[in-house]
């Protein structure tokens, strides 16, 4: 080894190589450095007012204290030895390999993660933790690192760990990494998905928190059970199978907010999951009134903006679109393909895209237009009018929303007092008209009612024609 020459300016390090090397050629270069992160590694008292230290990273912060490409797609192997005070528990990514006492007080941690993560996913952990394995443990190794004044809240506060670690693994495939820490300490965030080692802010986790029922979720990602099943589902999508553009962000959170919510289904039940979508509906109707934009946003360059609506809720949206379009089968198929197909690497909309149509047979570059590159929602306005001499129902959809017509194929069920009757109408441009022959007058008719789509609509009877009137954009659940 021999020193190389270097310039350090503008957060880069420019090195000056002796010789020159062929692409592929594996290069070692080691960088000694010292000094006080500005950010990335937060160094502060715990909620105890014991010394801490916690990486936190997202979404291109990791620089300020580890040299590497701080980009998403830069993934690596990572090995940490950190020596800390004897007091101190000390967490990494990946397997613990050793504690040494090198220094007289001091302990020495060695962690190795033998699978490449994204650079915002490297993390250590120190301070005076107390480390809690659960009363019923995971097949994966699952141990909680709380400070002592949340000890008595983690059993509570970390219950759905373990199933929802089961349940992933059951409909996605096996847990991608060694073990799982779950860690309360510094974070900007309610959580981080640091790889094998999550961090959950300690102002989210406190005593108060810790005390309510879990399943009051006061926020769709901050409640207790959709904050832990969110932050667990990002190891299969967002570290070990990673956006391989920030544009692409909706892959990792949108995956993460539709799988909280599939485990609240498994473990609630449908009610529950259809309030934990409608609320998803709901907090992304509220952005979209102030921004249209699309899911796939490769304009913005404020990175901390694309933590949004439209990445979370209306991306597991998306999901759950495709899901109710394609069927269970074909969609679980999908998302397994593409997770097997992309494990421990990066991945873009076009790859789950094509894993979805291999798995289904169906052509979904128009729905993936409409919904990820393009902007917004369906505006439905559905008039309807029963003409007792012809025994028919003549139903008048327009789509009102400033963007192109979207596609999708709309349930509607047309309940009259002998029964129901369900139409698939399919949209053709921003104004579609079809007539129905039934024997009976119509009690009411409901649009989409099983709340299969993303979108906002009014619906009215009309006594003699059809007529214009304006729209009224409420979110329904019909």
């Amino acid at each position: 080894a021999s020193a190389a020459r270097f310039e350090h300016a503008a957060g880069k390090i420019n090195l000056s190589l002796s010789q020159e090397f062929t692409k592929g050629t594996r290069v070692v270069v080691s960088i000694d450095y010292h000094g006080k992160p500005k950010d990335g590694l937060i160094l502060m008292a715990d909620k105890d007012g014991r010394p801490s230290a916690v990486g936190d990273n997202w979404p291109n912060r990791v620089h300020h204290w580890i040299p590497t490409l701080d980009h998403p797609s830069a993934k690596a192997t990572v090995s940490f030895k950190v020596t800390a005070p004897a007091r101190n528990v000390v967490v990494a990514n990946g397997r613990l390999d050793k504690v040494q006492t090198v220094l007289p007080g001091t302990r020495t941690w060695t962690y190795t993660e033998s699978a490449p993560i994204p650079p915002y996913c490297m993390i250590i952990a120190a301070g005076q933790f107390a480390k809690i394995e659960p009363s019923k443990p995971a097949s994966t190794s699952l141990s909680y690192y709380v400070p002592q004044s949340n000890r008595k809240f983690a059993m509570q506060g970390f219950a759905p760990a373990s199933p929802s670690l089961k349940f992933f693994n059951q409909t996605i495939a096996p847990y991608p990494y060694e073990k799982l820490a779950l860690i309360v300490g510094s974070t900007r965030f309610g959580g981080m998905e640091n790889s094998s080692a999550i961090v959950f802010s300690s102002t989210v986790f406190d005593a108060k928190s810790g005390a309510q029922p879990i399943s009051n979720v006061f926020n769709i990602r901050r409640g207790l059970v959709t904050l832990v099943a969110h932050e667990i589902a990002h190891q299969w999508f967002g570290d070990s199978v990673t956006e391989s553009t920030w544009a692409d962000l909706w892959l990792s959170e949108g995956f993460a907010t539709y799988f909280a919510g599939l485990f609240v289904e498994r473990h609630e039940g449908q009610k529950a999951f259809r309030g934990y979508m409608r609320q998803a509906a709901e907090t992304y109707f509220r952005y979209a009134e102030k921004t249209r934009s699309p899911i796939f946003d490769n304009e913005t360059e404020d990175l901390f903006k694309l933590l949004n609506a439209n990445n979370y809720q209306k991306g597991a949206w998306v999901l759950h679109m495709l899901r109710s379009s394609l069927g269970d089968k074909a969609f679980f198929e999908g998302v397994r393909t593409y997770y097997s197909r992309h494990k421990n690497s990066t991945a873009s909309t076009e790859d789950l895209r094509a894993a979805f149509e291999e798995t289904s047979g169906t052509d979904l570059r128009a729905f993936f237009q409409s919904w990820i590159y393009g902007k917004g929602h369906p505006q439905y306005e559905l008039y309807w009018q029963w003409n007792k001499n012809r025994r028919s129902i003549r139903l008048h959809l327009k789509q009102l929303q400033p963007e192109p017509s979207f596609s999708n194929s709309i349930p509607i069920d047309v309940i009259t007092a002998n029964g129901k009757r369900r139409v698939l109408l399919k949209p053709v441009g921003k104004e579609t008209i079809q007539e129905l022959r039934i024997d009976t007058a119509p009690v009411t008719v409901q649009l989409d009612p099983d709340n299969t789509i993303l979108k906002e609509v009014k619906l009215k009877a009309v006594p003699h024609k059809v007529r214009k009137t304006a729209t009224a954009g409420a979110p329904s659940d019909a």
